[in-house]
């Protein structure tokens, strides 16, 4: 078991301008009374702490405070806010066939995007880093910033990533994002890059902006074409001792299952199989081979039989799959994730009739409102708390550094 960190004067001031960060990235103005009731610190640390970061530039302290109220002891109360537009951070999801970049300010919201494909082919490492770096700029172009700017980006990659940053390349797939993009990029830009398995920054994007917001016991599924999840066990997310937590290989032992195909590549499989054969469905006036799970969902919504078909073994398939995680996991809600989710939504009454027969301890089952940005914006919240936890080591552009 590892020593304990010695609470140093200098490690308190750390956690204490986080937490002063982190709420005040989810608030509009505040007293220094709201940032001691949200963070418990004293309010002598409160103001030490927050005149410490209007010296750095991370917050600002308003002026015309009488106009609100706020008294105390006949002067009024001092407000402050953060300076949102102090810096930016990237959220990047680089799939292997398309890599997506998001620039956010540090509340979150979207400045900028970048998506292009990837045709990946017989690169090597270099050409894919020259790629993804190449999205980044255009989408700090979108947004009118420039690279300086940049406090850190988190990427997630489809494969397992250690609580080190390290991709676990024990697979050839995995491996082929095992590009030494950090350093790269450090090298290249001077960036700090976090790296993240994409299922599980799809579960610390829902848990904060989708529908598990709030719920520390949750299961992330991304499930279009492939099946990963990401899980967040009282509110922390969980790794493993190699970053294998919530890989779902086991499902090719799965009756009923037999493999981790997701529910977009099922339902264009089983569509096209269907029009192989002389079974009357409106999914022919579709051109062979090119039928998607949106336009089966369609489909099945106006009564097509043979897509209803298609949409009953997926229920079935993925309430096997839902099970499976509720029992050995027993979280409080299941979500579905991903580009497919908004289609998934008919899939979730049929899904939780059937879990009673698959698991002793079901859990709500609900779909993503975030759609195919759910990585990018889990990357963008790694990001923003990696900059809130060290941003007493970060000198914001165009400041000196604090004495």
């Amino acid at each position: 078991m590892p020593e304990p960190v010695p609470a140093t004067p200098q490690l308190l001031r750390r956690v204490s301008a986080g937490a002063v960060l982190e709420f005040m990235r989810a608030s509009e103005a505040v007293t220094v009374t709201d940032v001691m009731a949200a963070t418990g610190l004293t309010r002598a640390t409160t103001i030490a702490v927050c005149e410490d970061l209007v010296r750095r530039g991370w917050i600002l302290e308003l002026e015309n405070q009488r106009e609100f109220g706020g008294y105390l002891k006949g002067r009024p109360a001092r407000r402050f806010e953060l300076n949102e537009r102090a810096g930016v951070v990237l959220g990047m999801d680089i799939g292997y066939s398309k890599v997506t970049v998001v620039v956010s300010d540090l509340r979150g919201t979207t400045l900028g995007r970048s998506s292009r494909p990837f045709q990946a082919g017989e690169v090597g490492s270099q050409e894919r880093i020259a790629f993804i770096d190449g999205v980044a700029m255009a989408a700090l172009r979108s947004a009118g910033t420039e690279p300086e700017r940049v406090l850190a980006a988190c990427a997630g990659v489809a494969a397992p990533v250690d609580r080190h940053g390290e991709v676990v390349a024990t697979q050839e797939f995995w491996g082929l994002f095992d590009l030494g993009l950090r350093p790269a990029l450090k090298a290249a830009r001077g960036w700090t890059v976090l790296l993240e398995n994409d299922a599980n920054l799809a579960a610390l994007g829902d848990r904060w902006q989708g529908a598990a917001a709030g719920v520390d016991d949750v299961v992330v599924i991304l499930a279009s074409e492939r099946l990963g999840s990401g899980i967040v066990e009282g509110g922390r997310l969980v790794h493993g001792t190699r970053g294998s937590a919530g890989e779902l290989a086991y499902l090719n032992l799965v009756e009923g299952v037999g493999d981790t195909y997701g529910i977009a590549h099922l339902a264009r499989t089983w569509a096209a199989e269907t029009l192989d054969t002389a079974a009357p469905t409106a999914l022919r006036a579709f051109q062979p081979g090119r039928v998607e799970a949106e336009q089966v969902f369609a489909a099945a919504g106006q009564g097509d039989a043979v897509a209803l078909d298609i949409l009953d073994r997926l229920a079935d398939r993925m309430a096997r799959v839902v099970g499976t995680v509720a029992t050995m996991l027993n979280p409080e809600l299941v979500v579905l994730g991903g580009g497919v989710a908004d289609s998934a939504h008919v899939l979730l009454a049929p899904i939780s009739e059937r879990l009673a027969g698959y698991t002793a301890t079901p859990a709500r089952v609900a779909a993503s409102p975030l759609g195919d940005a759910i990585v990018t914006v889990g990357a963008v919240r790694c990001a923003l708390d990696y900059v809130e936890k060290n941003s007493l080591d970060l000198v914001l552009a165009g400041r000196a550094a604090p004495a």
